[in-house]
């Protein structure tokens, strides 16, 4: 159950976003959802602002940014969860007693006909995730047996990658190189430093 200042919280959004006509606000979440199912870079809040003000709706900057987040973590929960129309307006209900009936129909609305769009993307953006490195661990050692080393008492280099996922979890990694192996690794690993000096 949220906490009585979280459901204010919301309260407070939910009233703010009730303002709106259903024309604005339907132009408000096109935006997001636009940028949601990966076709701008980002949700352009000043552009949403002028639109706003153009309409006579004269909002502070803390809670137009409000709104903003509200909707956005709303159509990405529902993404993920490839939630329908339906369940999405259930869900909103259940958090705020707040809701308009032509808001919720906005919502519902919009979901209906974007809601595969942006579940979609979130698919695709989970499978595309990246881990990032945050460690990396090298010995050097002789080798006793292995695959790759055709002569025992050959040296080779045993390297441990720590990464977090894009779960946030941090995982570990361990494999060894012959000497040229890690020479060649380390050798793009120095190209790959230079590049990235020029972005």
């Amino acid at each position: 159950m949220p906490a009585a200042e979280d459901l204010h919280g919301v309260n407070k959004v939910v009233d703010n976003i009730c303002r709106l006509s259903p024309d604005l606000l339907a132009e408000a979440c096109q935006h997001i959802l636009t940028y949601l199912q990966g076709q701008t870079r980002g949700v352009d809040s000043a552009e949403i602002s002028d639109r706003f003000q153009r309409a006579g709706v004269r909002l502070e900057h803390e809670a137009l940014q409000n709104i903003i987040r509200f909707l956005l973590l709303t159509f990405r929960s529902a993404g993920k969860s490839n939630l329908c129309g339906d369940d999405l307006v259930s869900r909103l209900e259940k958090d705020s007693n707040k809701w308009s009936k032509a808001s919720l129909q906005v919502l519902h609305s919009l979901w209906g006909e974007q809601g595969a769009l942006v579940h979609a993307q979130q698919e695709v953006h989970t499978m595309l995730s990246i881990s990032q490195l945050v460690d990396m661990e090298w010995k050097l050692g002789m080798a006793v047996s292995s695959d790759t080393c055709r002569s025992l008492n050959s040296p080779y280099v045993s390297l441990l990658l720590k990464f977090v996922e894009p779960s946030g979890q941090i995982c570990q990694r361990s494999f060894e190189m012959t000497i040229p192996q890690f020479q060649n690794f380390h050798k793009q690993f120095k190209e790959m430093a230079a590049v990235m000096e020029t972005v």
